[in-house]
């Protein structure tokens, strides 16, 4: 069984900051892929950026420059750092561990005011 747990979520106003983290938990095959994705109201779930355990990173296209993804392979967390953040950043957003089966996050509100 493998638990993650995200945290850091919230409102900020439009060109503030947040950084999202993630703790996984279980029994996890030591080559992974973590990775963040966010879904708005509405739209499907999409991936915001992964991180494989040997830090490889693959980002949204949109996403680049703005988001920075990071692990700590010793304790199975990912962080999501997120810059600049727009109104349309708005989602719900859910961490992921991945080996063969997928395991998901119960989701964190990120809002963004402008």
């Amino acid at each position: 069984q493998v638990q993650l747990v995200e945290s850091g979520g919230g409102l900020v106003q439009s060109g503030g900051s947040l950084r999202l983290s993630c703790a996984a938990s279980g029994t996890i095959f030591s080559s992974n892929i973590m990775g963040w994705y966010r879904q708005a109201p509405g739209k499907r779930r999409d991936l915001v950026a992964s991180i494989t355990s040997g830090g490889q990173t693959n980002y949204a296209d949109s996403l680049k420059g703005r988001f920075t993804i990071s692990r700590d392979n010793a304790k199975n967390t990912v962080t999501l750092q997120m810059n600049s953040l727009k109104p349309e950043d708005t989602a719900v957003y859910y961490c992921n561990i991945r080996w063969g089966p997928t395991y998901w996050g119960q989701g964190t509100q990120v809002t963004v005011s402008s």
